[in-house]
C-alpha cells in the first residue's frame, strides 16, 4: 500500500483494512452523470482512494446546480463549465493521486461498451430511464456490477445490481415508481441527495474491497421528509424470460444505433439534439454567425452559447446542442438547423 498516512482512518475499519484499502486504489469506478448524486458520489470515492474515477456528463453548470450539487462553484456557473471538467478541477484539488478522467458527451452504448472492459463498477447517477437502461445492459453484456439511485423531492431509491447473481433493472420493471415526477416538477432536497450517496458509495466500498457477502441484496427506498423507510427483498424477482439478463438475452437497449436523437430533458424546457455524424468546430460556427446582430454569443474551450430573445442553443464539440425554450421536440429541430446548417 502506499505510503500515505491519508488512509489511515479508513484502513482501522476491520471490514477495509489495508487489503480492502489497496484493492480500492487498485480499482476503477464508471460513473454516469455528475450531477448532484454523481458529484457526490464522485467525492467520496476520491476522498476513499479508490484508483480511477471516469466521469460522464452531456450537461454543463447553472446557477440552480448549485443548491445541490456539491462539486460546483458560481464561477462554474458563471464560465457554463462542462459538469465533467469542473467536478475534475475539484476532484483533482481534493486527492491528486486520483486519475480522474472527464467525459464531455451522452453516455451512448459505443461509448459505454468502449469503457466497459476496463472499468470494475457502474455508479447510476443519471436522470434518464433510457440511460439507465443502456447501463444496465451493458452492465449484464461485460458482467460489471452496477449500483441504481434515483431521487426526488424528498424521496430517494437505491439497489446494487450484479450480474449473474441478482435481479436486473429490467427485472424490476413494474416494481419501480413511475409517477414522472422530475427535479425541475417538485423540486429535491439536498439531504436525500447525500442520503442516496450514501447507500450507492457504502455499497460501491463492499464491492471493491472484496465484502460482497454484506451486499444489502435490497431496493432501499425512503422518503427524508414523511420519516419513511421501506426495503425489499429482491432476490425471488429475476425473471427467467428477461430480454437483459436472461439466457435469451437479446440487450435490446444496446441495439438503437446512432441516429439523430432528439431528448427532452428533465423538464427543463430543453431539448437536446445529437446529430448522427460530426464534431463541430466550434470557432467557425460563430464566426458564421457573428454578423447576425440578435444573437448574442459566448464561449469557453468545451461548449458555444448563442442567445436569441426566445431561445438560447448551447453546442458542444461533438455535436450535440441543448435547445432552451418553451417548444417541442420538431421546433427545436427547426432551429438547430436554421443556424446549425
Amino acid at each position: 500500500m502506499s505510503g500515505t498516512n491519508r488512509y489511515h482512518r479508513q484502513t482501522l475499519f476491520e471490514p477495509i483494512g489495508e487489503t480492502g484499502q489497496d484493492r480500492l486504489m487498485e480499482s476503477h469506478v464508471l460513473i454516469v452523470g455528475a450531477g448532484a448524486l454523481g458529484s457526490g458520489s464522485a467525492e467520496a470515492l476520491v476522498r476513499a482512494g479508490i484508483g480511477k474515477l471516469t466521469l460522464i456528463d452531456r450537461d454543463y453548470v447553472e446557477e440552480s446546480n448549485l443548491q445541490r450539487q456539491q462539486l460546483f462553484s458560481e464561477q462554474d456557473a458563471y464560465e457554463k463549465l462542462p459538469k465533467a471538467i469542473g467536478a475534475k478541477n475539484r476532484l483533482n484539488d481534493i486527492n491528486s493521486m486520483v486519475e480522474v478522467e472527464a467525459i464531455i458527451a451522452d453516455a451512448g452504448a459505443d461509448l459505454l461498451s468502449e469503457l466497459a472492459p476496463a472499468i470494475d463498477l457502474i455508479i447510476d447517477a443519471t436522470d434518464n430511464f433510457d440511460i439507465r437502461m443502456l447501463v444496465n445492459d451493458i452492465s449484464q453484456k461485460f458482467e460489471v456490477p452496477w449500483i441504481y439511485g434515483a431521487c426526488v423531492a424528498s424521496y430517494g431509491m437505491t439497489f446494487t445490481i450484479i450480474p449473474g447473481q441478482t435481479p436486473c433493472l429490467q427485472c424490476l420493471q413494474g416494481y419501480l415508481p413511475a409517477s414522472g415526477a422530475t427535479c425541475d416538477s417538485v423540486g429535491v432536497i439536498q439531504p436525500v441527495v447525500q442520503h442516496v450517496v450514501s447507500y450507492q458509495v457504502t455499497e460501491a466500498m463492499k464491492l471493491l474491497t472484496g465484502n460482497r457477502a454484506q451486499i444489502s441484496g435490497k431496493l432501499i427506498a425512503f422518503d427524508l421528509w414523511k420519516n419513511e423507510h421501506m426495503e425489499m427483498e429482491i432476490e425471488k424477482l429475476k425473471k427467467p424470460d428477461c430480454s437483459s439478463c436472461s439466457e435469451n438475452r437479446i440487450y435490446a437497449h444496446l441495439s438503437y444505433g446512432n441516429q439523430m436523437k432528439t431528448t427532452v430533458m428533465c423538464g427543463r424546457d430543453t431539448v437536446q439534439i445529437r446529430p448522427q455524424h460530426g464534431i463541430a468546430n466550434l470557432s467557425k460556427v460563430a464566426e458564421n454567425l457573428r454578423s447576425n446582430k440578435n444573437l448574442q454569443l459566448s464561449w469557453n474551450p468545451y461548449l458555444l452559447s448563442i442567445q436569441d430573445e426566445n431561445f438560447r442553443i448551447v453546442l458542444f464539440k461533438d455535436g450535440r446542442a441543448l435547445i432552451h425554450g418553451t417548444m417541442d421536440e420538431m421546433e427545436a429541430k427547426n432551429v438547430y438547423y436554421r443556424y446549425m446548417g
